[in-house]
């Protein structure tokens, strides 16, 4: 609606014998940018309320959790622990963790059903990238925590919060005993 009644307003200003849907336009763009203000912050207000906490998951690294061989058990595990303590989790793979699972590419499809998760909270990224960067951008981007094992040493020059306490969640899986060190428990 914002788009199309800017979109209005322009040609009206740009065609002279358009001039007149301007006293139509106007007060339409005008009235869909207030809606469009007041739905984003009654969005930003609803996430605060309801607590949300966006905490993503190296999956590359949680999977080897279980005796250092990849598995899909620790990440299962992990995901349903975060959300049932109230967080919303995201997974990164690297592009080669379906060939370490199941001898085969899996996509995001593939691994957010294993994972039991919507599709837009799974992502593989694309073969020849590390993973690394993508988790750290989204949990920037997102304000999250990361849980992972990882200490991003190579990345701490471009993403110094690895350096601050809290922000790495150390854990383990053992005997299908999930142990997560959050700050306090450090």
């Amino acid at each position: 609606m914002v788009l199309l009644s800017l979109g209005a307003v322009a040609a009206a200003l740009a065609v002279p014998a358009y001039s007149d849907f301007l006293l139509l336009a106007a007060p339409c763009a005008i009235a869909s940018l207030i809606l469009l203000g007041v739905s984003l912050i009654r969005e930003r207000r609803a996430r605060k309320k309801t607590g949300l906490r966006w905490i993503l998951v190296d999956g590359s690294n949680v999977m080897h959790w279980d005796d250092g061989t990849p598995k899909i058990a620790p990440v299962v595990k992990l995901v349903e622990h975060l959300s049932q303590a109230g967080y919303e989790p995201g997974v990164v793979f690297d592009a080669n963790a379906g060939y370490k699972l199941g001898g085969q590419y899996m996509d995001d499809r593939a691994l957010a059903q294993k994972l039991n998760l919507n599709l837009n909270r799974v992502m593989v990224v694309p073969r020849g990238t590390p993973a690394d960067s993508f988790i750290l951008n989204a949990a920037r981007e997102l304000g999250a925590t990361v849980v992972t094992n990882d200490r991003f040493r190579d990345w701490a020059e471009d993403y110094p919060e690895v350096r601050e306490p809290g922000y790495l969640i150390k854990g383990s899986y053992r005997a299908g005993k999930l142990n997560l060190r959050f700050p306090a428990e450090t």
